[in-house]
Formats: structure tokens, sequence, C-alpha cells
């Protein structure tokens, strides 16, 4: 059991900088090509830090773990928007100053709407299974590329605002030592996480998707948590918020597209409970930033949004 957690630890630290080494690299190879420091923010870093998520959910889609791959995915999200932007909004008050961001939550709620109508089959299509289809995942997949579109149409305008990334030039066989590396670690380091959490979820007599929900979505989180946490801290306020909402937006549309697109896999309408916490959270997100004090989450309203992260983790737990 001892071993099981070790190396659960060990996979995490081993996707995060597997994560580090591709995003460095890519945008170094990026770089170089004249690619603008928000394209690069945008796409590579953001899929960077998403890497974690992603192959985590292959591996268990893969390995038949369905409740693992929409955990990590579900629970990811939740984590993201409770506990990263309590502990970000804690830090320092987040003030939305990117007009773009207005648009990214409602978006985030699209998402989780679109997946609700496609993971239900037997409650609303009278289906015999709740299935991830692949269809179901090229949908998911289409409203990422309409995503993207969004994304390309706004970097105009935002451009101008946005903070300049320092970002390191290496050579180019370094530069593409440090993708492949990554790529390696990524892989090695999913694996290692997702195999030692369900082991270690049979030890203690957990479900799947439990340690989905909560061991796994806080895992592959990390990059998240530690770029909003140092954004809040510097001011960067719309850092922290829209790497948050990109990335709930990324998890839904790219991660669960692609996982479902390679293998479709069953969906555990128990999890109809954590997607309506998402809907909540998300909806509760938007009162705090538009409508009580505009444009920002106060230190009192991060606090509710992490003590809603500890009582909905709570629950979780009792109810195994």
């Amino acid at each position: 059991m001892i071993l099981s957690f070790i190396l659960l630890l060990t996979g995490f630290v081993i996707l995060i900088r597997g994560a580090d080494f591709l995003v460095n690299g890519a945008s170094s190879i990026a770089r170089k090509f004249n690619i603008s420091t928000l394209a690069i923010g945008l796409t590579v870093v953001a899929f960077g830090t998403s890497a974690p998520e992603l192959v985590v959910n292959l591996v268990s889609a893969i390995s038949g773990k369905s409740d693992a791959a929409f955990g990590n995915v579900i629970g990811s999200s939740n984590f993201n928007l409770l506990f990263i932007l309590g502990i970000s909004g804690m830090i320092y008050p987040l003030v939305v100053q990117r007009q773009t961001v207005r648009y990214e939550v409602p978006l985030s709620l699209l998402a989780i709407l679109v997946l609700y109508l496609l993971v239900n089959d037997v409650r609303l299509w009278s289906a015999e299974t709740n299935m991830l289809t692949r269809l179901d995942s090229l949908i998911l997949l289409s409203f990422f590329i309409g995503f993207l579109f969004y994304v390309k149409r706004t970097m105009k305008e935002t451009s101008e605002n946005q903070e300049t990334v320092e970002i390191k030039i290496y050579s180019n066989p370094k530069a593409i030592g440090l993708v492949i590396a990554g790529l390696a670690m990524l892989v090695g380091g999913g694996k290692l996480a997702v195999d030692n959490a369900v082991e270690l979820a049979q030890y203690f007599g957990l479900s799947e998707k439990l340690i989905g929900l909560t061991i796994l979505a806080a895992g592959t989180s990390l990059p998240e948590l530690a770029t909003s946490a140092v954004a809040a801290y510097r001011k960067n306020t719309d850092i922290a918020i829209g790497n948050v909402i990109g990335s709930n937006i990324f998890n839904i549309f790219f991660i669960l597209g692609v996982t479902g697109t390679i293998n479709p896999i069953s969906f555990n309408t128990a999890m109809n409970f954590d997607i309506a916490v998402l809907t909540v959270a998300t909806i509760l997100l938007l009162v705090f930033m538009f409508t009580l004090r505009k444009n920002k989450l106060d230190r009192w309203e991060a606090v509710l949004l992490f003590v809603g992260y500890l009582a909905y983790t709570v629950y979780l737990v009792s109810m195994e």
C-alpha cells in the first residue's frame, strides 16, 4: 500500500515535469517560427497544463476504467472552479479586465450542458446504455474547433493588453529532445498514476469514481493550481481566472473528445450529481463576477468557493 502511494506521487511528479518539458520545448520551437507569445500561451501552454488530464484519461479509457476517465475530467473541472479559484481569490481578489473572460464563462456552461446531453442516453434518448460514443466525441471536438476559432478572433483584441511571457530559446536538438522527453514522461507518469490510484482504491475499498473525482483530479490539476496561484500572487488576475475557465472548456471539449474518439467510454449516471455541482459552481462564479460586485471575485466569495469544495469532497467520501 505504501509503495502504491509512493508510486502514485511519483507518477504525478513525472506528469508535471513532463508537461513542463513539453511546454518549454514546444514554446522554443514555436518562437523560432515567429509565433506570437499570446498564441503560444493560448495553445502550447494551455495544452501543456492540460496534458496530464489528457494522458490520464487516455490510459484510463484504454484500460477500461471509464469511471476514472469521467471522474478525472469532471473532478478536475470542479477542483479548478472551487479549489483553485478559491485559493487564488484568497491570495488576491480577482478582478476581470479582459473582455473575453465574460464570454468564456458562459461557454464553459455550454460545455457542461453539451456533455450532459451527450452522455445521458438512457434518460434522454431511450437508449440501452449511457455511452460517450465516437460520434458524441466528434461533436465535442467540433465545439473545441469552434473554441479555437474564437480564441484566434480574440487574440487580436487582447494582444495589446497581454503581458509578455518570457520564453527561453533552446537549440533545435535540445528543444526537440525536451518535447520527446516530455511526451515520454507524460505517458509513463500517466500510467503510473492511474494504475496505482486504482490499486489504492481497491485496497481501501474505494470506487474508481471517487479516486477519479478526487485524487486523480487534484493531482492532474496541479499545473493549473500553480499557474493561477502564482498569477494571483503577482496580481495578474486575468491569467488566474482565464487559466481555470479555459482549462474547464479544454477538459470537456478536447480531452473527453479525444478520449472518446480513441475508445468510447461508458458513463455512470451517479456522476450527474458531480455535473450538477460543476453547473452550480459555474453559475455561482457568474453571479460573483458579474452581478454582486461587477467584474470582481472578493476574498469572502473565494472563501465560499473553497469551503464549497471541502464540503463537496466530504460528501463524496461519506457516500462511499
